[in-house]
């Protein structure tokens, strides 16, 4: 089991920034393909962006070009870079890792992101 904790979520105003950060235990970081997701009140948990361990990226339809995505594995760490923000990215956001098509993290508290004027 992965453990992982989820920080950087804010209130912030339509347009704003933020970037959320993903700290994973363990020293084998860099072998796990790495995901954000979220989950907003009455909805259920969405994938948001992916990174395989080679750096390659993907993301659903509704933040492509928005939210970035990265890692350090130096750090044991996941990134979520989260530009123009809209009031619908309002969510609880949480990281994972997966190996072999298995999720292999504990689903932690995740950070709160509000988007609101």
């Amino acid at each position: 089991q992965v453990q992982l904790v989820e920080s950087g979520g804010g209130l912030v105003q339509p347009g704003g920034s933020l970037r959320l950060s993903c700290a994973a235990s363990g020293s084998d970081f860099a072998i796990y393909v790495m995901g954000w997701y979220r989950q907003a009140p009455g909805k259920q948990r969405e994938l948001v962006a992916v990174i395989t361990r080679d750096g390659t990226t993907s993301y659903t339809d509704s933040v492509k070009g928005r939210f970035t995505i990265s890692r350090d594995n130096a750090k044991n760490t996941l990134y979520l870079q989260m530009n123009s923000l809209k009031p619908e990215d309002t969510a609880v956001y949480y990281c994972n890792a997966q190996r072999g098509g298995i999720i292999r993290g504990s689903w932690g508290q995740g950070t709160q992101v509000t988007v609101s004027s």
